[in-house]
């Protein structure tokens, strides 16, 4: 019955990448249909995300008193909702007003789909979880895409991601009460480790203790934030950086940041086999190593192939770090505070992919777009220094490698 549960689980966060990349490849056509200025698809990018920071910070205590399969499906009820709103939407302020539920929706089902499968299945799920977001986040513009080269407008490419959701919903609804049930006969990865038992224990003893005051945390929301800033940076600017800096085509460009954004996917397809023998710890370290090789492979004055490789290298480096990092929450802080800990760390992941491309636009004005190669190594390299941090901190305090 787990594995069965566990398919609905992947749909559903299929369904949570599909909205993630609608606006960008809807909002030429948009814009025009608004005649609105181009910044304002920047606009409705920060509502969304707002709302999705603000649901992820409140999921611990929603998801404590509603459970995780209620709020999931309520959740979806509000995306589906807001897609068909943007749909209908005859103006600007329509937009925004549905900007709001999109986000708010999306938060809370992350935090707390990424927490029942942190606690109730092992690493190479929570991977392969990813890997399905990746493939709704490809599906999404391909689906619109379909509409907008068409006689049909791009209201009907979210009228139909929206029906996707929709359907979605009904499946949720009708499959409530496994939740519950799948929780109480699964036994998650983390409590599998006998070998960090001890370290559970002592963290969880002390109910007092608030779960940002749990040694360790901090480090880890550091991790977050910088690991899903580097992401959305390359992705939001690598093909003006390759454009600009390296003479290649637009067409070129935007190829080969698709071929970034399935290296993710794909890298965490086999990352889910790699970790029947590999523990969470030396894939995320591996990862980040990978992945700022790579970065720093785009700093050397060498041909535009090498910067092909480059780009590549950044999404086989970044596949593993976010989903085995979210896999060994409750293993690293324990699994009574790890429901809130995942909340805290999704929204410091939403903070960084929110500020941190655009801080690189800032600075790219005053300055020029060849100063991206740099900053993706400076985070790249202080989240390795963050994380490797947090092990030895762990290491000393008793927790011992999880071969989950």
């Amino acid at each position: 019955m787990a594995t069965y549960f566990l398919i609905i689980i992947y749909l559903a966060f299929i369904s949570l990448g599909l909205p993630d990349s609608l606006l960008g490849a809807a909002w030429p056509v948009m814009q025009s249909d608004y005649e609105a200025p181009l910044e304002t698809a920047g606009l409705l990018f920060m509502i969304i995300a707002a709302g999705t920071i603000v649901s992820s910070l409140a999921s611990g205590a929603i998801l404590k008193r509603f459970g995780t399969g209620k709020v999931t499906l309520v959740s979806c009820i509000m995306t589906a909702g807001a897609l068909l709103g943007f749909s209908l939407s005859p103006s600007l302020v329509w937009l925004i007003i549905c900007a709001i539920p999109l986000g708010l929706g999306g938060g809370s089902v992350d935090a707390g789909l990424n927490n029942y499968v942190a606690a109730h299945y092992k690493a190479h799920h929570m991977s392969w979880l990813h890997c399905f977001w990746g493939v709704g986040a490809t599906l999404g513009p391909l689906i619109m895409g379909q509409f907008i080269t068409g006689q049909t407008s791009w209201r009907d490419g979210y009228l139909v991601v929206g029906g996707i959701q929709f359907a979605l919903v009904v499946i949720l609804f009708l499959t409530l009460p496994l939740w519950d049930r799948v929780a109480r006969s699964s036994k998650g990865a983390a409590n599998e480790d006998q070998g960090n038992a001890e370290h559970l224990m002592a963290v969880e003893a002390d109910s007092s203790v608030k779960p940002l005051q749990i040694k360790g945390v901090k480090l880890a929301l550091v991790s977050f934030l910088l690991y899903c800033g580097i992401e959305a940076t390359v992705g939001l600017w690598g093909s003006s950086f390759l454009v600009n800096v390296k003479g290649i085509s637009a067409a070129a460009a935007s190829q080969l940041v698709a071929i970034y954004y399935a290296g993710i996917t794909i890298g965490r397809f086999v990352t889910g086999f790699i970790t029947f023998k590999v523990s969470n710890r030396i894939l995320i370290r591996g990862g980040q190593i990978t992945a700022l090789a790579g970065a720093a492979l785009l700093l050397l004055p060498l041909p535009s192939g090498f910067s092909f490789a480059g780009f590549m290298i950044i999404g086989l480096g970044l596949a593993p770090i976010y989903p085995c990092m979210l896999h060994e929450t409750p293993v690293r802080f324990g699994k009574k505070h790890a429901q809130t800990i995942m909340g805290y760390q999704m929204a410091v992941a939403y903070t960084g992919s929110t500020f941190m491309p655009p801080i690189l636009g800032f600075l790219a004005a005053y300055s020029t777009i060849g100063i991206f190669p740099l900053y993706l190594v400076i985070p790249a390299a202080a989240m390795l220094l963050f994380s490797e941090k947090l092990n030895v901190f762990l290491k000393k305090n008793g927790l011992k490698e999880n071969y989950s």
